[in-house]
């Protein structure tokens, strides 16, 4: 089966016998918090769970991608990666997609926290001018990805259409300081001047242009680190969707108290990591202790992607610790 059938079969396969369902928004349900990165929503600090009603939009638009590059994005919500939604363990989620009449594609969801047929996507298509609304009960915790799975999927997946979904468990994780959330991708260009979208030549070959986190070259550098205190103790949620290349993830000078293995987060969880690996379409979350002051590169130890854009720094501010670190004697 050559590589134009699997597409066919995939599409085919997602939405045989199901179709979207509109419901009505719950009079006592909450409306969740969506955040663009590197800002994570913030905790939920609720026993019970509940009814939650997630509101997200496709959107088209032509972004920066790297210094002087332009690029054609397919997003959800006007962001790549998308936003960070927040959710507990047995909430009911109604969740409505809309796919504005300026887009020139169709899109859906298919998001990883979801038990149900293609994560949801077989029955949230979307052609523009449209909106559709599908239910479902949350009951897994951890760290997903969603991303769309509409038409041939990989186009949809590398021009932007992923982000990350939070499932917090039962119990309250250990509080922290400072959250982040942060996310690798790849990007096949087909050009370098003026405007530039998808090469699928060179996503089949798996040679990406662009390896970056949070959607753009820079996007962690400069006026947009991540700052925090000496002494805090900070938790990364990390996504990566590929669409090829699993992440070796690490940061530079630091090292993972936790590490929350495939994002799992009533599972194993390993103490003192140098390095973790972030699947495709898989996801982490790392703890760790910032104790010196001083600036941390965040980076895909797989280094030469560093040269493509996945680097990123913290800078961590405060009085020095000679007890921990001090340069001479």
């Amino acid at each position: 089966m050559n590589f134009k059938q699997v597409l066919k079969t995939i599409a085919l396969i997602l939405p045989v016998a199901f179709f979207a369902i509109g419901f009505p928004q719950s009079a006592n349900a909450i409306t969740a918090q969506l955040t663009k990165a590197p800002n994570v929503p913030e905790a939920l600090n609720r026993s019970r769970a509940t009814n939650v009603v997630i509101n997200l939009e496709a959107k088209e638009y032509v972004g920066d991608l790297a210094e002087g590059k332009k690029y054609h994005f397919w997003s959800f919500g006007g962001s790549v990666p998308g936003p960070m939604a927040r959710v507990r363990v047995g909430d009911t989620v109604e969740f409505h997609l809309s796919n504005p009449k300026s887009n020139t594609q169709p899109h859906n969801i298919d998001i990883h926290a979801v038990n149900g047929p293609g994560g949801g996507a077989a029955v949230n298509t979307v052609a523009p001018g449209e909106t559709k609304v599908f239910t479902f009960k949350v009951l897994n915790p951890g760290l997903y990805i969603y991303h769309c799975a509409a038409g041939a999927i990989v186009d949809h997946i590398s021009n932007g259409m992923y982000g990350l979904f939070l499932v917090e468990p039962a119990f309250a994780l250990p509080k922290v300081d400072k959250e982040f959330y942060v996310f690798q991708s790849e990007f096949f260009t087909d050009g370098d001047k003026g405007v530039t979208g998808f090469d699928i030549n060179k996503g089949l070959a798996e040679h990406p242009d662009h390896v970056v986190f949070n959607g753009k070259a820079g996007a962690l550098l400069g006026d947009n680190v991540l700052k925090v205190k000496a002494g805090d103790n900070v938790r990364i949620y990390f996504g990566n969707i590929g669409p090829n290349a699993i992440s070796s993830f690490h940061i530079i000078g630091e090292i993972f108290d936790k590490v929350y293995l495939e994002g799992a987060l009533n599972g194993t969880v390993n103490s003192n990591v140098q390095t973790t690996l972030v699947p495709s379409a898989g996801a982490v979350v790392v703890d760790m202790k910032m104790d010196v002051p001083g600036a941390y590169t965040l980076v895909d130890h797989s280094i030469f992607r560093v040269a493509k854009g996945a680097i990123g720094q913290i800078v961590v501010e405060g009085p020095d610790n000679p007890k921990v670190f001090r340069a001479g004697k």
